[in-house]
């Protein structure tokens, strides 16, 4: 063959591909804009959805501060009378709350009530018809799905930013020294401000409220979970507080001795030392006493403060609960009526 039929036979050969390319032909430009503007549209139709329902928090101790914005930081509205999710640490000590709206409205708040142990507030905005977001206290996430955060951060009002669920399930401790269980993590980046505002899904759905991140790093923001949320928020306007089961006593983690778990046969490497007991308490009309060592509450095999915090957090109020405690080496039963804490 000729080297100039090569030629043409070779331009043959590309012109054919190019009419029908394969399958396996690798993506295009084309191909990865597409990709690009399907993810933007998701991100836009969430955005649009939620953004007129989160406003600023500014807080001050007192007219003047708040007229300043003596604090900052981000809710989600979630009913058109004005109830809406925050942080507790937005608020917390505030006299005045004002809620600034994306289109520039500014309204007065009040604070309703806090929830320490979840970092959680209830504020209402002194207005109706609002805009307001839903908050799904029963549609689970997965690893892996797309998450979109929106709030104030440095007073940079209304950004965005997106990312994915990181993981599940994880738990933080609250100033207040609880664990809140079940939290978020996620990878879209936040920022001082961010706290209080919602993080929703790709319906716009807020499936949690941002409440920290970890300054040195990058990528790994928190977010208590919409069912927490849902729960405190049906809390606090029931009753103006999150009631908790207490018992009237106070203790710390205490590892047991190899030689007694064996012994006794018991499921728990570790317990509950009773440090001090409210003889006006729950605890107190029981023969509790310090250096008793709760192993077990109901069927439940107890390991620690946080386990029996948990355990206590199910327990309906006033219901007789039965302690498995060891004394020294023999085991105990105690009965005890859990009473709301006032702490």
């Amino acid at each position: 063959m000729s080297s100039s039929n090569a030629i043409r036979a070779i331009a043959g050969k590309v012109d054919d591909q190019r009419d029908h390319p394969t399958s396996d032909a690798p993506p295009t430009d084309s191909d990865e804009l597409q990709a690009l503007d399907a993810y933007s549209r998701t991100v836009i139709t969430a955005v649009d959805r939620i953004g007129p329902a989160v406003v600023s928090i500014q807080v001050g101790a007192g007219s003047r501060d708040a007229q300043q914005g003596g604090g900052a930081g981000s809710g989600v509205v979630i009913t058109p009378d004005g109830y809406l999710l925050t942080n507790q640490h937005v608020v917390n000590g505030a006299q005045r709350v004002r809620s600034v709206f994306i289109d520039g409205r500014t309204v007065a708040a009040e604070l309703i009530g806090e929830d320490v142990a979840t970092d959680l507030a209830v504020v209402r905005a002194l207005a109706s018809g609002l805009p307001s977001a839903t908050v799904t206290a029963d549609q689970p996430l997965r690893v892996g799905q797309l998450v979109v955060a929106v709030g104030n951060p440095f007073g940079f009002q209304s950004s965005v930013t997106a990312g994915v669920v990181s993981a599940l399930g994880r738990a933080l401790r609250s100033r207040h020294g609880r664990l809140i269980e079940g939290i978020v993590q996620h990878t879209a980046p936040l920022n001082p401000g961010n706290s209080g505002g919602p993080l929703v899904d790709s319906h716009g759905r807020v499936v949690g409220i941002n409440t920290a991140i970890i300054a040195v790093a990058q990528g790994i923001g928190f977010s208590v979970p919409a069912p927490t949320a849902h729960w405190v928020l049906s809390e606090i306007l029931s009753h103006g507080r999150v009631r908790r089961a207490n018992l009237g006593l106070s203790g710390r983690d205490r590892p047991l001795e190899r030689r007694l778990v064996v012994a006794l046969g018991l499921q728990v490497p570790s317990a509950v030392e009773i440090m001090s007991v409210d003889r006006d308490g729950p605890a107190g009309h029981t023969d509790l006493h310090m250096g008793d060592l709760i192993i077990g509450a109901g069927d439940s095999p107890i390991d620690g403060i946080d386990a029996l915090h948990r355990y206590l957090s199910r327990w309906p109020l006033g219901e007789p609960l039965e302690l498995k405690v060891l004394r020294r080496t023999r085991l105990h039963a105690a009965t005890v009526a859990p009473q709301e804490s006032r702490h």
